[in-house]
Order: C-alpha cells, then sequence, then structure tokens
C-alpha cells in the first residue's frame, strides 16, 4: 500500500509538473510581397512615386489561384479599406469586398452592395481563407473569392472585366463610415484577372505638378521670371 501511494505521488508530481501543451499559435500575417506585382499578380498602387503595400494611401493585389481569386488590400486607415467591382466608374449598384477594423482590434472581411450612395451589407458572403492585421495604423487584409458563382444582383463573376473603385475611411464600433476622399481611385480601365499589371496612380499630392498643364504653367513662369518684367 504505501509502495503505491508513493508511485501515485509520483505520477501526480509528473503530472503537475507537465501541463497539457496549449494550442500552437495563429501564424502571423504575412507580409503583402509588391515585387511579384505585374508577374504573378496585378497590383494598384494610389499615394506617392514608388510606394509600396506598407506605405501606399491604399495598395490592392489580385492573382488567380484554382478557381478563386486571392485579394490583398492595404491603405492607410485605422477604420476600413474596400474595391468595388463595377461597370461603370461610378459609386452605385456596385459587389464590394471592405476589410473592417472592428473595436475588438480583429479585421473583419465582409461584403457589401453599393445602393446609390449607401454601402449595404450583404449577409451571403463570397470571402474565405480570411486573415488580416491592424499595425501602424494600416488595415490590412488578405482573403479569397471564387471565380464563378451563381447569377446574383450583388456578387459579380470575377472572369468578367470590371471597373475597380478603390476605397477607405474610418469605421464607427465596426461599421464603416464615409470614405476618405470625396472622389476616391478608379481604375481607368476595366480589370481582367487574367492580365497581371502593376499600375500606379498619384494621389492628389501629387497629381499637381504632374499634370501637363502644371507643367506649361511651370515652364511658363520660370521663362518671365528668367526675362524679368518689362
Amino acid at each position: 500500500f504505501v509502495v503505491l501511494v508513493f508511485y501515485l505521488v509520483v505520477i501526480y508530481s509528473d503530472y503537475t509538473g507537465y501541463p497539457f501543451p496549449t494550442a500552437p499559435p495563429v501564424d502571423p500575417f504575412a507580409k503583402i510581397r509588391v515585387d511579384d506585382c505585374g508577374k504573378t499578380k496585378g497590383c494598384f498602387r494610389y499615394g506617392k512615386p514608388g510606394c509600396n503595400a506598407e506605405t501606399c494611401d491604399y495598395f490592392l493585389s489580385y492573382r488567380r489561384i484554382g478557381a478563386d481569386v486571392e485579394f490583398e488590400l492595404s491603405a492607410d486607415t485605422d477604420g476600413w479599406v474596400a474595391v468595388g467591382f463595377s461597370s461603370d466608374k461610378k459609386m452605385g449598384g456596385d459587389d464590394v469586398m471592405a476589410c473592417v477594423h472592428d473595436d475588438n482590434g480583429r479585421v473583419r472581411i465582409q461584403h457589401f452592395y453599393n445602393v446609390g450612395q449607401w454601402a449595404k451589407e450583404i449577409q451571403r458572403n463570397p470571402a474565405r481563407d480570411e486573415e488580416g492585421v491592424f499595425e501602424n495604423n494600416r488595415v490590412t487584409c488578405r482573403f479569397k473569392r471564387p471565380v464563378y458563382v451563381p447569377r446574383e444582383e450583388t456578387i459579380v463573376d470575377l472572369h468578367l472585366s470590371w471597373y475597380y473603385l478603390f476605397a477607405w475611411g474610418p469605421a464607427i464600433q465596426g461599421s464603416i463610415t464615409r470614405h476618405d476622399i470625396d472622389s476616391p481611385p478608379v481604375s481607368e480601365r476595366v480589370v481582367s484577372i487574367y492580365k497581371y499589371e502593376d499600375i500606379f496612380m498619384p494621389s492628389a499630392a501629387y497629381q499637381t505638378f504632374s499634370s501637363p498643364f502644371c507643367l506649361l504653367l511651370i515652364v511658363a513662369l520660370t521663362f518671365y521670371l528668367l526675362m524679368g518684367t518689362p
């Protein structure tokens, strides 16, 4: 009996010293690779020339993976970042995927449909393999959605070409509010998921001095100053 008690004490000591293993930690969010842009995925960059997924005002990438399209989005905001698929360049009647930073610090992928200037959340969400992170005052996310879907007004078939609408803005208690700028950027032409390009769009701060009119004005002013007043 004494031997049995000693044996049980030893077992109990070993057990308390070696607790059950905990669940493995969730893999950290893999940074978005921009060196693949134009090669193995298509990218849109909006902001300062030469910016990347961590420094652009807005960044989006897309690539085909089997029957899915993987999207990566990132924007300089603490609220939400989204991409809309539209038959024109205007907001209204658009299929929208948004990554929303909620009050608990999570980034959730939500599906919306633009009714005029208002985004209505749609419960049927085609996103899967979702992941997102809020770091350095940026919302960044990655998700997949099928290329082909059953015909439905609020979910477009991505094998067709669409204008891409780019938007981001603040959120209140996990609900999106109006985008940050009055006229969010839009792709210049329809986008095909079968064509990978790396497209840069200068933000308003960098458009001023890059337009032909402004360049002509700068040249004229320089000439005027060099020649002097009569």
